[in-house]
């Protein structure tokens, strides 16, 4: 039997394709990866990726039977339902809304923060002066996902919600982002992106990244 497919971008950079890559191989789906390298800004307009996305953008996850799902978040969704003992929301109702609340807002804001530290794994910069808009936003997030922490009754140390959900799968490269252009962050947060960069898929991910020769000249010299 055929296994979905799901295009994604080079993994050092593609921030979108990391989600819902991380979703589907916490929720434990069998799928075969493509990887299609992105243009000088991340996007198309990329004949290879129009192919198969009608957006021009990745990811995209085609599944069996020819279906299409071309945004992150659906994909995750997906994977949710697909599994829906995986974990990915959480069973409690309040939390789950909660939840949906923190990735929705990652999914449709901090506008700021993706344009000024763009997601680049195999860098680490030191020095990096952000905006106050960029400022604003990590303290956000900082206190979006500690919140969340609290919420689901976590000290600390762990994932968001207690086990891998799309929480963590949204933020996972937002944790990258911090950690290539040494962002100070509180040490509850802190903790909780050394959790996600131990996690194997994580893990998996990070060094496939690394070996990558694809090169987005933008964020590499910036």
């Amino acid at each position: 039997m055929a296994l979905p497919v799901l295009t994604i971008g080079n993994k050092n950079y593609s921030s979108w394709s990391m989600r819902p890559w991380l979703a589907l191989s916490w929720a434990g789906i069998d799928f075969e990866e493509r990887i299609v390298p992105l243009g000088p800004r991340g996007l198309g307009p990329n004949p290879d990726i129009l192919a198969v996305s009608p957006s021009g953008t990745v990811p995209v996850l085609e599944l069996e039977d020819g279906l299409r799902i071309w945004d992150s978040l659906s994909i995750c969704e997906w994977a949710h339902e697909r599994v829906p003992d995986a974990g990915l929301w959480p069973h409690d109702a309040g939390l789950r809304a909660q939840a949906r609340s923190a990735v929705c807002e990652m999914h449709a804001g901090f506008a700021a923060l993706r344009q000024g530290l763009p997601m680049n794994l195999k860098r680490v910069k030191t020095g990096h002066v952000w905006s106050e808009a960029v400022q604003f936003q990590v303290a956000r997030i900082d206190a979006l996902l500690c919140g969340l922490m609290d919420a689901s009754g976590q000290p600390g140390g762990a994932y968001v919600l207690g086990q891998r959900s799309i929480v963590d799968a949204f933020y996972a490269p937002v944790a990258t982002r911090f950690r290539t252009y040494q962002v100070p962050v509180s040490s509850r947060l802190q903790a909780w992106c050394e959790t996600i960069f131990a996690d194997p898929d994580f893990a998996a991910w990070d060094q496939a990244a690394r070996m990558e020769s694809w090169t987005i000249e933008e964020t590499d010299i910036a």
